[in-house]
């Protein structure tokens, strides 16, 4: 337990110490310890057991019999025969045997190979999408910041409105009782009062106006505030799903590595395009040569060869050298020279291979074997050839829009500080400003989309070409 933690702790700090080179270390934990890959090498090292099976001589047959009641000759009283036998192939049997095997446990090398590049594959994979998610994390909650800032801005107007209505209020009342005192000390006078009535009160009427226009503002502000906690409100729900699409790549991730899937993964900061450069400007019939799916078929064809041959000298006899020893007892009655004495005859065996469709049938078996060895190869070269066509769409599409995107996204934050300013400044645009906020988040979430397809474009090109292993 004290070890494995101080392998973490090691392993924490050396992702902290090379950023990008985490993943390097990520893919060698995946090679050490994911259990596809394991099964595969087992597979591997099981077939290699095979060779030294099918490589040895049958086993020598070893007869004894005994006589209960010993059997009387001439020459003595026989009382046991132990007979050896040792069986031997048609030269070439074995040493084919052995090909055969030995190339099978060659394709069983390349399928372990292929595994391994396949996780490699998915452990890259995962890790851009991973990467992109979390950047994704940051730009959404950068979002909300500025939102949170414009909503202050806005309340902050909206209070000054307020105040600004509440005095335009208390000054407007105050002239309007000084011309009603007047008015009444004027009644009296003469019959043109009605018209001082109307002379007097005209002076209240601007701030009547203006109050409307007052409550008109501060209706628009608060109007503008709930627009402002909506469009957070959709970006905070965002940010939740994010943080669950996180959790669910994380559980992946972890499980190609076979280790908890709760286990954090730690991941630079910043999402940089990959600089390989192994992608070859043509396709030629030699950029998959060194691919482990076409190898191991191309052992298979050579493996159904190597049986082919050794099936044909099955047909052939086999030979048999033996030994036969009689065990003999004296004889009391005999005079003869050989009284007791035991027997030895050496022995020669010969198989008459005479039933012919078995041995024709599998002949005709690794012929079939090696044609469709064939037809699976030219299978997995067209689909490969397609994939690579595939790969290399993404990978140029990709390089497209980090283009695009980046340019757009620098485009679209000059254009929305130029908008904060004016909306500090005056309160209008309150539109505008969420429109290009939302646009300029579109372009950031499309340019680290395009970096993380370029970088798996990439990956997806060395698992087809065979890099990287």
């Amino acid at each position: 337990m004290k070890k494995w933690m101080l392998n973490l702790i090691v392993m924490f700090f050396c992702i902290s110490a090379y950023g990008q080179d985490s993943l390097s270390l990520y893919l060698s934990m995946a090679a050490k310890n994911n259990p596809a890959v394991l099964q595969k090498f087992t597979e591997y090292k099981a077939a290699l057991q095979k060779v030294l099976q099918v490589g040895s001589l049958p086993d020598p047959e070893l007869n004894v019999g005994v006589f209960l009641s010993p059997m009387e000759l001439i020459g003595g009283n026989q009382v046991a025969d132990i007979k050896l036998m040792q069986m031997f192939p048609w030269f070439g049997v074995l040493k084919n045997a052995k090909d055969e095997m030995s190339l099978m446990a060659k394709a069983k090398f390349e399928s372990f190979r292929d595994a391994k590049l396949q996780t490699f594959y998915n452990v890259q994979r995962t890790w851009y999408e991973l990467q992109k998610v979390k950047q994704n994390i940051r730009i959404t909650e950068k979002n909300i910041e500025l939102l949170k800032t414009v909503e202050r801005i806005s309340l902050v107007k909206f209070r000054v409105a307020s105040i600004g209505k509440a005095s335009a209020g208390s000054s407007s009342a105050s002239p309007a009782a000084a011309s009603g005192n007047s008015s009444g000390g004027n009644s009296g006078m003469n019959s043109m009062g009605g018209g001082g009535n109307s002379s007097a009160v005209s002076p209240s009427t601007p701030p009547m106006g203006g109050g409307g226009m007052g409550s008109s503002a501060s209706g628009s502000g608060l109007a503008d505030i709930y627009r402002i906690q909506m469009e957070r409100g959709e970006l905070e729900n965002s940010l939740a799903l994010l943080h669950s699409q996180e959790q669910t790549i994380v559980a992946r991730f972890n499980s190609y590595l076979n280790r908890p899937v709760t286990t954090g993964v730690i991941t630079p900061d910043k999402l940089v395009v990959d600089s390989s450069d192994i992608l070859p400007k043509t396709l030629s019939d030699s950029l998959f040569s060194g691919n482990p799916m076409l190898g191991m078929l191309l052992y298979e064809q050579q493996s159904a060869e190597a049986r082919k041959k050794m099936v044909t000298k099955m047909g052939y006899p086999m030979v048999g050298v033996g030994l036969n020893y009689s065990l003999i007892n004296k004889n009391p009655m005999s005079t003869s020279e050989m009284n007791g004495k035991d027997m030895v005859m050496p022995m020669v065996t010969v198989t008459l291979p005479i039933y012919r469709k078995k041995y024709k049938a599998m002949q005709n078996e690794a012929e079939l074997m090696k044609t469709a060895s064939q037809q699976g190869y030219q299978a997995t070269a067209n689909a490969l050839n397609a994939e690579y066509y595939e790969a290399m769409q993404l990978y140029q599409d990709a390089a497209r829009r980090i283009k695009l995107y980046a340019n757009q996204t620098a485009l679209a934050q000059k254009s929305l500080d130029i908008t904060i300013k004016s909306f500090s400044a005056s309160g209008a645009g309150l539109t505008e400003l969420l429109s290009i906020r939302r646009q300029q988040l579109d372009y950031e979430q499309k340019q680290i989309e395009a970096i993380a397809d370029y970088n798996t474009a990439v990956a997806w090109i060395k698992r087809l070409v065979s890099c990287g292993e």
